[in-house]
């Protein structure tokens, strides 16, 4: 492949990528412009509310749309949509498809100008909704990780502002307000929950619903049992914060013991692929047979013996605690 074709490939890769941010932003705008208008003090300024309103151009509209219905045939049950809202990107599942189908384009382009060989190309098409789902969940369970650090500490400066005198729910207002992280920003959720009405145990529920740890679940159940029988909570909540504390030492011995394991299964996974496309960019034709007849099933079969093997490694060095 020239140098001109290549120039070309990765301009038509980078120009997609940036039609797709394009339209994310301009779907963004009237958003912006309406939190602007419910963030002024009443009467403060005159604001041109039909440029606010005005609907997002036809090409968004119609892009999204068709998107977003796409994902509620697929998805019924919201499964994408919930993957997004633990993960706190701020993207609808039509959204975050086009952004999926824009980075597939992309990395098609840049792996055919690399290799010059189309089925690497369709193959990185049909991986990229996976390294996608890949992604919110890496992202999901490195936001769990944060929070489990920050919560030991955090219930024991709430049950300090207990001790202090403070009630309940001004000692997890003031946590919001002094934390950093997802912690923050789930406590400032329950917070907006309570301030709407609604119980201040059953918005801690649905924090914990969406978190899915066992540890703030407990935390959560025994709340609720002291409001109903009663009891100091302040040393309740010194009791759970230690007791977190000592399963989150254990837990970070379980992963430096077992890291070697979950890094053999990387390794071992990435090295076959990253084997072929060293070997298509250094010599183009050595593997074209494999992209014949039979070729394709071997290479199937092969993959799937990559990913069986992966989850096996991984499998046997995770440890629940």
């Amino acid at each position: 492949m020239t140098t001109t074709q290549l120039a070309a490939m990765v301009l038509v890769g980078a120009g997609l990528a940036l039609l797709g941010v394009g339209l994310l932003s301009r779907a963004y705008e009237r958003e912006e412009q309406l939190a602007d208008i419910l963030d002024l003090p009443w009467g403060e300024q005159d604001v041109d509310l039909g440029a606010a309103i005005e609907q997002h151009s036809s090409i968004v509209e119609t892009t999204v749309g068709a998107a977003g219905k796409l994902i509620e045939q697929v998805d019924a049950k919201g499964s994408l949509l919930s993957l997004l809202e633990q993960a706190r990107l701020p993207v609808r599942p039509g959204e975050f498809v086009i952004l999926v189908g824009s980075g597939a384009v992309v990395l098609a382009a840049l792996l055919y100008a690399i290799t010059s060989s189309i089925p690497f190309a369709v193959l990185a098409v049909v991986a990229s909704p996976f390294l996608a789902v890949a992604f919110l969940r890496w992202r999901i369970a490195k936001r769990k990780r944060t929070f489990e650090e920050q919560f030991p500490d955090a219930l024991t400066l709430i049950a300090s502002s207990l001790s202090a005198g403070h009630t309940f729910l001004r000692s997890i207002q003031m946590m919001a307000e002094e934390a950093e992280g997802p912690l923050a920003e789930e406590l400032s959720r329950v917070v907006s929950e309570t301030q709407l009405g609604d119980p201040l145990v059953d918005a801690l529920e649905r924090m914990s619903a969406r978190l899915d740890i066992k540890d703030v679940d407990w935390v959560v159940q025994a709340i609720r049992i002291q409001q109903t029988v009663g009891g100091k909570l302040a040393d309740l909540l010194h009791t759970l914060a230690d007791f977190i504390r000592a399963r989150e030492e254990i837990r970070r011995e379980v992963d430096v013991l077992t890291a070697e394991g979950r890094v053999s299964a990387y390794v071992l996974g990435a090295l076959p692929v990253g084997l072929a496309v060293f070997i298509q960019m250094t010599n183009p034709g050595y593997l074209d047979p494999m992209f014949r007849g039979w070729g394709w099933f071997w290479l199937g079969s092969g993959l799937a013996s990559i990913l069986v093997g992966m989850g096996l490694i991984l499998r046997m060095v995770k440890v629940e605690v």
